[in-house]
Parts: structure tokens; C-alpha cells; sequence
């Protein structure tokens, strides 16, 4: 494989990994910790909307410990982290299930205080929606960001309002650049989530959203695969044949172009997803994340190409 142009890798990567990042910023590896405040969505609460995203299975937030509290699902967390890695290992704690700034100011206070005074905390990542970013939550937000490193990640998903409201997202592309825009004029690091293989979406579509973003231009981006989860409406939609999935080389490819298109500043937090693999349909081939990492670098070092090539 030959040598990597591109500048943002210490590891030979053709795109901007969060291990790079991380390094870069904070000396070392950092891993994270998920959180479960027990929170739920403006889609799921009926105030907008019932039943959540299709592909959605309890907030995503499978990896977590949602019967104890912030400081206790944070001791579950530095055993397991530090039982693989290390005593000195610091991580981020990530709130990760459901829309966790959808709650009073006073209690999303109290959990993100308790996540920062938790020792090997070195920052916090937040998961929420474009809609729900009141300008109070924007305040505290900005209250968090001066005392840590905070990261907020938005669920963009895609760029089309059709397919938006077909996975049931109740939050309209306006409405998320309305949140976005908050967090970029408050000078917050913003990721943003994308899937690629949605129903109905074309190939030209899934590039389209990267357009979007190469244009929004975050500090990260997270890119995953569709997936088909146990009891899930999605799991209905595909038992019936409503829709098909992409097999993992087109997936490759897509990624490949969608990298092309984004500043190559912007980190790739994910480029492949980690479905609950007991709940998992399918595709089958995301239980092998390797092989799709590895798949993914190896097409960008045979076309010689790079996050950001043509990136304007």
C-alpha cells in the first residue's frame, strides 16, 4: 500500500480518524464512556411524533447501564475501559441514548456536573437533535464548553426532507440547521451523524448529503451503515421486502466519494457502525468491522485518493 498524502494521519489513513484527533489534542488515546440518563425524544414522547426513528432500538444506547446513576453507569464504565486498557485511562463521557438535552436546564446541569467531577473524565459528548437547542440549552451548553472538552452530536442522518420523514425523524432539515447553527455561532465542536443506505435513497442522494456537509463543514462527522434491528419498524419494512440493503462494497464506495467531498480538517469519528450484534438482521457483514475499515482503505489506496481531494 502506498504512502498516505494525506497530512491529517499519524498511521498511514487517508481520512481524519478520532484517534489522530485525539493524540494530536490531548497527547494520548482517549476512549468513551456511554451514559443513559433514562431520556427520551420528541418523537417518541408524542410531542411531535410516537414510535421514534424506524431504525431506532431504545435510543441506541445498548452499550450502557441505565439502571444506576451518572456517577454509577461512570464506575461500571472505568472498570470495563480500564480493565482493557489501563488504570490512567481517560475517556469522554458520552450521553449517548435518546436526545439528551431534551429535559429542565436544572437536571441536564446535574448530569453533566456529575459526568465532569467524575475522575479520567477528560470531556463530554452530548447526543441530541437540532430541534430540541432552546436558547437556554445553548447557554448552558456554552457553560459547559469553557469548563471541558465538549462535543455536541446532532443527528443529521440525511439531507432529504422526503426520506426524513419516511424514518419518521419529525425534525426537518431546516430545523436541524436551525440547531446547528446555534452551536457553530456559540463556538461548540459539533459532530454530525450520517446514514448511508436509508430506504429508497439512491447512491447520487447519499453523496448529495455529503455535499451538504462538506458545505456545513463540521468539526466531525460520524458515517454508518443502516442497520436492520430486532423489533425495530425497520426489521417489519424489511421482513416485507419494502427495501434493499447495500451490500458492503457499494457501502465501501460510497464512503470512498463522500470522503472525497469533506475538509479534510473534519474528523471521522465513525466510519462504520457497532450494532447490537445479538439484535442484529442485518446486512451480516457489519458484524466484521474490520473488514470493512480495512475494505475502506484499501479502495482509497487503489484509486490514490483521500479525504478532502475535492473538497472546495
Amino acid at each position: 500500500m502506498s504512502r498516505s498524502p494525506f497530512v491529517f494521519s499519524c498511521d498511514n489513513k487517508r481520512y481524519h480518524t478520532l484517534n489522530y484527533y485525539n493524540r494530536t489534542r490531548f497527547g494520548h488515546k482517549i476512549y468513551k464512556a456511554v451514559i443513559d440518563c433514562g431520556l427520551t425524544c420528541p418523537n417518541i414522547d408524542g410531542s411531535k411524533g410516537f414510535g421514534g426513528c424506524i431504525f431506532c432500538d431504545g435510543g441506541s444506547g445498548y452499550f450502557t447501564h441505565p439502571y444506576a446513576d451518572i456517577s454509577g453507569q461512570l464506575i461500571l464504565e472505568r472498570e470495563r475501559i480500564c480493565k482493557k486498557y489501563g488504570d490512567r485511562a481517560k475517556f469522554v463521557a458520552y450521553f449517548q441514548a435518546n436526545t439528551n438535552t431534551y429535559a429542565p436546564i436544572d437536571t441536564l446541569r446535574q448530569y453533566y456536573k456529575a459526568a465532569l467531577a467524575f475522575p479520567n473524565v477528560c470531556g463530554i459528548s452530548i447526543g441530541t437533535r437540532g430541534d430540541c437547542l432552546s436558547n437556554e440549552t445553548i447557554d448552558l451548553l456554552s457553560e459547559i464548553n469553557s469548563e471541558t472538552a465538549l462535543t455536541v452530536e446532532l443527528g443529521m442522518q440525511t439531507c432529504h426532507d422526503p426520506t426524513i420523514k419516511l424514518i419518521n425523524r419529525c425534525c426537518t432539515h431546516d430545523e436541524f440547521l436551525e440547531g446547528f447553527y446555534k452551536l457553530k455561532s456559540a463556538g461548540i465542536r459539533t459532530c454530525l451523524h450520517i446514514i448511508n443506505g436509508l430506504p429508497y435513497e439512491t447512491e447520487e442522494m447519499m453523496i448529495q448529503t455529503a455535499y451538504e456537509l462538506a458545505r456545513l463543514a463540521p468539526e466531525a462527522v460520524k458515517i454508518q451503515m443502516l442497520h436492520v434491528i430486532k423489533g425495530t419498524e425497520l426489521e417489519k419494512w424489511y421482513s416485507e421486502g419494502r427495501f434493499r440493503l447495500l451490500d458492503r462494497d457499494k457501502y465501501i464506495a460510497i464512503v470512498v466519494k463522500q470522503l472525497e467531498l469533506l475538509p479534510p480538517q473534519t474528523v471521522i469519528e465513525r466510519i462504520t457502525g457497532d450494532g447490537d450484534k445479538q439484535k442484529l438482521i442485518a446486512p451480516d457483514w457489519t458484524r466484521d468491522k474490520i473488514a470493512v475499515l480495512g475494505g475502506i482503505d484499501k479502495r482509497l489506496a487503489e484509486l490514490d485518493t483521500w479525504q478532502g481531494k475535492l473538497y472546495k
